[in-house]
């Protein structure tokens, strides 16, 4: 099905190839704008983008390490306080801070606009999609920005520090002193925060290969064991070799994986009772010929 734009008369007509890379390149233009808009905002930003936001988890006053020192003293564990972090930045470049200025500002702004950026795209793809495939796609935007949003916050407050009180304060010799180049740390809080970003999209994925006939409920409960063995190498991957910071990032991936197999189940839940209710008034209609 060619998607369709209303024309002047109000009435939907098929777009040709020029059309739609016209539209495309309407699309990307403003989202070009408003990434454009929030880096520049990022850039002036500097002192709470790098001190507050960046820099953050580089130092035991950041949230996450306050929440462990109370868990600790609340369950009588002084060992969960995180009071020292054992490693100093340093710039190694002439040019390395205006660049880290420059491409953190850019990432900032990607991931400020990126419900946006997705609602730019929905605009362009919802015209070539059937009206069944519309109703069943509301709510798209939001939820995918929801579960982006939910991810990075997870990835930054809890992931990503556990990751890197972890390497910064692993050692294998006390005299040798941790000092840590500002792009592998900057590299180190990005990966951690936008993978478990990403990996948070899980339900909206499987709500979409739902509505394919490409997953199913019993398809996903039958490879369960699987999916866990698969989770803990992605949480082994976007974690240290620390078994604590493993554990606490398995636990959401595990809970979104069975929370999409209920989305799964209610989604042919959905799909039955149309089909019933189709080949009902279909029925209807016959009877009444």
């Amino acid at each position: 099905m060619q998607p369709q734009q209303p024309n002047l008369s109000g009435e939907p007509h098929e777009m040709s190839f020029i059309d739609h890379l016209e539209a495309l390149r309407w699309h990307i233009i403003r989202a070009a704008i408003a990434v454009v808009v929030f880096t520049t905002a990022a850039f002036f930003a500097k002192d709470f983008l790098f001190h507050d936001v960046i820099l953050g988890p580089s130092r035991p006053d950041f949230w996450t390490y306050q929440m462990f020192c109370k868990f600790g003293a609340w369950v009588h564990a002084p060992d969960l306080c995180i009071d020292k972090i054992g490693f100093v930045i340093q710039n190694r470049q002439m040019s390395g801070q205006l660049t880290m200025h420059i491409s953190t500002s850019f990432m900032a702004g990607i991931c400020l606009t990126f419900p946006y950026l997705f609602w730019e795209l929905w605009r362009f793809v919802k015209p070539g999609l059937y009206p069944h495939e519309r109703a069943n796609s509301q709510g798209a935007v939001f939820f995918v920005s929801v579960l982006f949003i939910l991810g990075l916050l997870f990835g930054y407050y809890i992931a990503a520090p556990l990751s890197i009180q972890f390497l910064a304060n692993y050692t294998v010799d006390a005299s040798i002193e941790n000092q840590m180049d500002m792009q592998s740390y900057i590299s180190t809080l990005s990966t951690m925060s936008l993978s478990c970003a990403f990996v948070f999209e899980l339900p909206m994925i499987v709500f979409f290969l739902a509505k394919a006939g490409i997953v199913s409920p019993e398809l996903m409960q039958m490879y369960r064991k699987h999916a866990i063995v698969v989770i803990l190498i992605i949480a082994a991957i976007i974690t240290p070799p620390d078994i604590s910071a493993q554990i606490i990032v398995t636990i959401p991936i595990l809970l979104l994986y069975e929370l999409s197999i209920h989305i799964a189940r209610v989604v042919r839940r959905g799909d039955a009772a149309r089909l019933n209710a189709k080949l009902a008034r279909e029925q209807a209609g016959q009877g009444a010929a």
